[in-house]
């Protein structure tokens, strides 16, 4: 069974330039200088079995770079910009932006108010208070913490200013 060959990829003397000035730098990351050698020689007409030998890389590696270099050739990125990792999506955010509010919210009001007889928040309180109130099944104190921290909220340091009643 014939094999096909890879797309051809051509680049501008301007994307030549920059990818070499990028392998020359000093300072690029070897991941880019990689990337950007794959690149310049797949342009100069090597498949990818070829550049996966001389670069001593996985044929995997240099079909994906030349594909997504081939993908991004229309687009206005620079050429760092075409050689970097794309986005990772990571684990979905475990509350909603509504639970994380409350908890903010309920941070930035005194204890006394939901009959707590302490003079401010910490995040087990804050913790202890929000399952009560039923917003946030379960979270951790840590996790409290780490949002307070986020939001640069330090309801430790906070004065309740209470106002007097009208009248």
């Amino acid at each position: 069974m014939a094999r096909l060959a890879p797309k051809e990829l051509s680049l501008s003397d301007s994307e030549q330039n920059e990818l070499q000035e990028l392998i020359n730098r000093y300072k690029t990351p070897q991941q880019i200088v990689i990337r950007a050698k794959i690149i310049i020689l797949a342009s100069s007409g090597q498949n990818n079995g070829e550049i996966a030998r001389i670069l001593d890389i996985s044929l995997d590696m240099a079909r994906l770079w030349r594909n997504r270099w081939l993908e991004t050739q229309e687009t206005e990125l620079s050429g760092v910009q075409k050689l970097q990792d794309s986005e990772r999506l990571g684990a979905p955010p475990k509350f909603s932006m509504e639970q994380v509010i409350d908890l903010f919210a309920l941070a930035c009001s005194p204890p006394s108010d939901y009959g707590r007889p302490i003079s401010h928040w910490t995040s087990r309180e804050l913790r202890d208070e929000i399952i009560k109130q039923g917003i946030i099944e379960s979270i951790s104190v840590r996790h409290v913490g780490r949002l307070l921290e986020e939001a640069q909220l330090k309801p430790h340091q906070s004065r309740y200013w209470l106002t007097p009643p009208p009248g």
